[in-house]
C-alpha cells in the first residue's frame, strides 16, 4: 500500500501535525514514519537564490558595464548549512512508495514559495498526487480540516507564481540597483560617513520606507512653530455659566480677513483683544442647540499591523518581535492565523463562533476575562448574530481571517512568557469586545450668536459603557500622533453637559465675559516602530483613525509577513535608530545621506504609491488577472528603462 508524505515548514508544526494524525512512532533522522503517513519538514527556507558570480565568475566583480543583470534562465541552490534536511526530504520525496505529497506549508504566500523552491529542486515521484493542506489555526480539527479538504495543489499555481515573481522583483531591484549607486556614488558616501568604503544598500520596499521617515524628519526639523489668539466666551446667568469658543462665520466682520490665523483665531495678540472689545455690551443669544445621542461599536479585530502597532504602544517592543509571540501562540494552538490582513471574520467562522467562546470560559483562567464571559452570560448578548454585523465579511478576506483566540491551547499557556500571556489578553479582550453592545453618549452642541459673531460650546457624556468596559485601555492610552488641525481645535468637550442641557433656543444670556488664549501649532509626530507599519499598510499614510483606517484600506508597501523584518533590516545596517524605551523611529546620518542619493537618482524609488503599485500587481497575478509573464516584461521593462536614464546622465 502507497504512503502520503506530508511536508511542513519547521518540526514543531510537525509534531502537531503528527499529534492530529496519531502518529506516535519514534522520530527518525529527520521525519516521522508510520504505516500510512510520513511527516517531514523544512527549516524555514532550504533553498535560495543564487549571487550573480554563480551565473558567471567576473559578476563577482561591480561594474557598471556588466549592468543591469537580469538572467534569462534563474538558478537557484541548496542553502549549506541546511543541506542535510533537504537532502531528507529530496529522499523521501522520491521514494516509490509516495502516492500522494502534502504540501503543508504555511498558510501564505512566502510559505507556499518555501515548499515550491524545494519541490523544484527535488524533483519528486512523477506519479505522487501533490495536494495542499491550508488552515487557519493549528487546532485539532483544523489541521485534520486541512488535510481533508486539501486541494490538488495546482489550484494554487498563481499564489506561486506570485511568490517567485515577488522574489526575483526583490533580487534585481535590490542587486542592480544597489550595484548601480554603490559604483557610481559610494565614494562619495563614505567620504561623507569618513569610512574608507562604502555599498549603499536599495530595496523595492525598503527604500521607500526609509524616504517616510527622513522625509517625516525634515518636517519636523523645518517645523516653525507659530502662535496665534483664540477668543473664548463665558456666557449664562447668576446661577450657571459656561464656555465656548468663537470660529468665523461668513456674516463676521474678519470673514477671510488677512488678520486671522484660520478660522479659530488671530495672528496677533493686540488684534484679538481690540475684537474683543468690540463685542463687550453686545446681546448674546443662543441660535441652536442640537441634542443627540450618539453610538459606537467596539473597533474590528486585529490584523498583524493593527497588533503590531498595539503592542508597540502598550509593551514598547517591536513589529518583530510582536510576530515573534503571536506565532508562538499560534504554534501553541492559543490564537489563529497570525499573518493576515483581514480584520474581519469569514462567514463560516462566524457560524461557530461559540466554540471558540465556550474554550475561552472553560480554559482561560484569568479573573478579568471569566467577568466579562459572566456578564455576556447574564445579559444575555447575541452571540449567534454575528453574520448581520460589521465584523463578518467575507469580501474582505483573502488568504485568512483577523486574528482571534481558538479557546484552544491551554494546556501550553501556564509556560508562557509573561508578555505572551499579556499580548494573548490584548486580543481575547478585542474578540469579546465585539459581542458587547454599542457603548453610547449624550452629546449637546450649543451655538451662541453675538451679532453675526459665532460661539461654540459642546458636552458629550457616556450613559452606557457597552464594549468600553472590556476596551477601557483603548483611549487613555492611544498615543494620539497631532497635526495642526488636532492642536488648533481646542475642543470644549469638558463644558458641564448638565448646563448646556438645560439651555434653550432663543434664550438671551445675561453673563458675558471675554478673553485671549493662546495657542501654537505643532509640528507632526516621529513614528515609531508601530505607527510605521500601519503606515506601511496604508501606502505611505499614516490614519489614526480607525474608522478612516477601515474604508481606506487599499494596497499597502510590503506585506505583512514582511514588515516588521524591513524595519528591522534598516535597523541592522544603521539607515535608522529605534529608541529601545520609546521605539521612536529616526534616520541615521548615514540614512540621510542614502535618500539625498536615491533623490537625485531614482526619486520615484522613494514614491510609496509606486511601491504599492508592484505590490498590487503581485497579488493580481495571485488572483489570476493578470499573467506572469506580462508582469515580468513591466518590471524588465522598469528597469532596463531606468539604467538608459542614469547611465546617460553620468
Amino acid at each position: 500500500m502507497g504512503k502520503k508524505l506530508l511536508i511542513t515548514e519547521k518540526p514543531s508544526v510537525a509534531m502537531e501535525f503528527a499529534k492530529a494524525l496519531k502518529i506516535n512512532t519514534n522520530r527518525k533522522n529527520g521525519y516521522l514514519e508510520s504505516e500510512q503517513w510520513i511527516i517531514t519538514w523544512c527549516v524555514g527556507h532550504l533553498v535560495t537564490m543564487s549571487y550573480p558570480e554563480k551565473y558567471d565568475e567576473k559578476l563577482k566583480v561591480w561594474r557598471l558595464d556588466t549592468l543591469p543583470f537580469i538572467p534569462k534562465e534563474w538558478k537557484y541552490e541548496i542553502i549549506s548549512n541546511v543541506q542535510n534536511q533537504f537532502n531528507v526530504v529530496q529522499s523521501l520525496m522520491q521514494r516509490e512508495d509516495i502516492e500522494e505529497i502534502y504540501n503543508a506549508g504555511d498558510s501564505g504566500r512566502e510559505g507556499e514559495y518555501i515548499q515550491r523552491l524545494v519541490m523544484m529542486m527535488a524533483k519528486p515521484n512523477p506519479n505522487a498526487k501533490k495536494k495542499r493542506v491550508w488552515i487557519d489555526s493549528q487546532t485539532e480539527e483544523e489541521i485534520l480540516r486541512g488535510i481533508n479538504e486539501a486541494k490538488d495543489q495546482n489550484e494554487y499555481d498563481s499564489l506561486s507564481d506570485s511568490a517567485y515573481l515577488r522574489a526575483k522583483e526583490d533580487y534585481l531591484i535590490g542587486i542592480n540597483f544597489s550595484r548601480l549607486l554603490s559604483i557610481t556614488h559610494g565614494r562619495n558616501l563614505a567620504n561623507k560617513i569618513n569610512e574608507e568604503k562604502a555599498s549603499i544598500s536599495v530595496g523595492r520596499v525598503m527604500t521607500c520606507v526609509l524616504g517616510m521617515i527622513v522625509l517625516r524628519e525634515r518636517e519636523i526639523r523645518n517645523f516653525v512653530k507659530t502662535k496665534y489668539y483664540k477668543i473664548i466666551g463665558e456666557f449664562g446667568n447668576e446661577s450657571s455659566t459656561f464656555k465656548a469658543e468663537w470660529k468665523v462665520n461668513d456674516k463676521s466682520k474678519v470673514f477671510e480677513s488677512p488678520l486671522l490665523y484660520n478660522d479659530t483665531g488671530f495672528k496677533n495678540e493686540q488684534k484679538a483683544k481690540e475684537f474683543i472689545i468690540s463685542l463687550q455690551g453686545k446681546e448674546a443669544i443662543i441660535t441652536d442647540i442640537k441634542k443627540s445621542k450618539q453610538k459606537e461599536n467596539a473597533p474590528l479585530l486585529f490584523n498583524l499591523a493593527e497588533i503590531q502597532n498595539e503592542c508597540t504602544k502598550r509593551f514598547k517592543i517591536k513589529p518583530d518581535e510582536t510576530l515573534e509571540i503571536i506565532q508562538n501562540l499560534y504554534e501553541k494552538k492559543l490564537v489563529t492565523y497570525p499573518r493576515t490582513d483581514a480584520r474581519v471574520l469569514s462567514t463560516a467562522v462566524a457560524k461557530e463562533i461559540s466554540k471558540n467562546l465556550n474554550g475561552i470560559a472553560k480554559g482561560y483562567k484569568d479573573e478579568e476575562i471569566q467577568g466579562y464571559i459572566k456578564k455576556m452570560l447574564e445579559q444575555k448578548y447575541p452571540t449567534n448574530n454575528l453574520a448581520k454585523t460589521k465584523y463578518v465579511n467575507d469580501s474582505k478576506i483573502t488568504d485568512h481571517y483577523a486574528i482571534i483566540p481558538t479557546g484552544q491551547g491551554y494546556e501550553n499557556y501556564d509556560k508562557l512568557p509573561e508578555l505572551d500571556k499579556k499580548i494573548y489578553k490584548v486580543i481575547v479582550k478585542r474578540f469579546l469586545a465585539i459581542f458587547y453592545p454599542a457603548a453610547e453618549f449624550n452629546k449637546v452642541q450649543v451655538t451662541v450668536n453675538v451679532e453675526d459673531e459665532t460661539f461654540y460650546a459642546s458636552g458629550k457624556v457616556c450613559i452606557n459603557q457597552g464594549y468600553l468596559e472590556i476596551a477601557k485601555y483603548g483611549d487613555k492610552n492611544k498615543e494620539k500622533e497631532s497635526t495642526d488641525s488636532d492642536k488648533d481645535v481646542d475642543k470644549v468637550d469638558d463644558t458641564n453637559l448638565e448646563i448646556l442641557k438645560e439651555l434653550k433656543k432663543g434664550q438671551k444670556l445675561q453673563i458675558q465675559n471675554y478673553e485671549t488664549k493662546e495657542a501654537e501649532t505643532s509640528p507632526p509626530s516621529r513614528y515609531n516602530s508601530g505607527s510605521i507599519i500601519l503606515a506601511m499598510e496604508n501606502a505611505g499614510k499614516l490614519i489614526e483613525d480607525e474608522e478612516l483606517r477601515e474604508q481606506i484600506k487599499g494596497a499597502g508597501i510590503g506585506t505583512s509577513a514582511t514588515r516588521g523584518g524591513i524595519i528591522e533590516k534598516l535597523e541592522k545596517i544603521k539607515y535608522i535608530d529605534i529608541n529601545k524605551k520609546t521605539q521612536i523611529v529616526t534616520p541615521t546620518d548615514k540614512g540621510e545621506i542614502i535618500y539625498d542619493i536615491v533623490n537625485g537618482t531614482m526619486p520615484d524609488m522613494l514614491n510609496p504609491k509606486l511601491t504599492a503599485s508592484w505590490e498590487k500587481g503581485l497579488d493580481m497575478v495571485a488572483k489570476k488577472e493578470i499573467e506572469p509573464n506580462i508582469f515580468m516584461n513591466k518590471l524588465e521593462n522598469y528597469i532596463n528603462s531606468k539604467f538608459n536614464k542614469l547611465v546617460v546622465k553620468m
